[in-house]
């Protein structure tokens, strides 16, 4: 496979008063061009996972694959891994630190000895994007809105060019709009075959757009499967402490109504299609 994490456990502070186990024997793997969701509380290893991916931390015990090699192999160049894996920090103000946009863009691809030529090239296509028109090129990062923020952070990622783009919270303190355009572009960017890796807290983001979810509690892997596979499962979900979906909500009050209404059922679409056919007619009868 091509990212794979192999028994892998993480422990803070090892051998002091304060050591914690945050990652319990994790094995999972990951395909080119997936859209993966990795949901859980607090506490339950989402951020420590996904900071293994791309070699940010080692793992205490197993092992991380690319391409079946293992990237903390001394044969193996992790830079190689941190260009193949993109992350984009929860607060990706964190990850920008040069004087304008356009430097910030540039520094991956610079970093890896690209020629100028094709870093201005790789600049001006990550901009365009993620919907920043050339009026940032020289405007300081830290000038810019939350959302702007987000896109510059998401921009120096993907020029770059990785092959699995790893998001921690990337709409966190984002309003309605915000949100919506971040994870829309995400979704484009799985569509012309990014591989994606999201951490979410929000369960109708994670059902809208994600192929797989994966549910962490206190460091192990507790589900893995479809969003309908996962959603359909709500008192298991509920009693991790975790939400379920609106859709997933709505569609148990119509049921204990009385009307038909699939538990497979969890993404809006899905349900505004589904309600549209039944009250024309075309879903058949409306009550069980």
């Amino acid at each position: 496979m091509p990212l794979t994490l192999k028994n892998a456990g993480y422990v803070y502070q090892a051998g002091t008063p304060y050591e914690t186990a945050a990652l319990k024997d994790v094995s999972l793997e990951f395909n080119d061009g997936e859209y993966v969701a990795i949901v859980g509380s607090t506490g339950s290893g989402k951020s420590t996972l996904v900071q293994h991916l791309n070699g940010l931390l080692k793992p205490t015990t197993g092992h991380v694959y690319l391409d079946g090699q293992d990237i903390h192999d001394k044969s193996f160049p992790l830079r190689d891994a941190r260009r193949q894996v993109g992350l984009v920090f929860q607060y990706p103000e964190t990850q920008l630190f040069e004087e304008t946009v356009e430097k910030d863009i540039a520094f991956g691809p610079r970093n890896f000895g690209l020629p100028d030529s094709e870093v201005a090239e790789r600049v001006t296509q990550a901009m365009n994007a993620v919907g920043l028109d050339d009026s940032f090129r020289e405007l300081s990062p830290f000038e810019l809105s939350g959302g702007n923020i987000r896109r510059c952070a998401l921009a120096g990622i993907l020029a770059m060019r990785p092959r699995f783009l790893v998001l921690d919270e990337p709409t966190a303190g984002l309003d309605p709009a915000g949100r919506f355009q971040i994870l829309q572009m995400v979704a484009a960017m799985n569509r012309e075959g990014t591989g994606i890796i999201m951490v979410t807290h929000n369960m109708d983001d994670a059902a809208a757009y994600a192929d797989r979810i994966i549910v962490m509690d206190r460091g192990a892997v507790a589900m893995d499967d479809t969003p309908s596979g996962i959603f359909t499962r709500t008192d298991e979900i509920v009693a991790l402490g975790l939400d379920v979906p609106f859709c997933v909500k709505l569609g148990a009050a119509l049921r204990s109504k009385g009307i038909v209404f699939p538990a497979q059922i969890v993404r809006e679409g899905e349900t505004a299609a589904y309600l549209t056919d039944l009250m024309s007619g075309k879903g058949g009868t409306a009550r069980a």
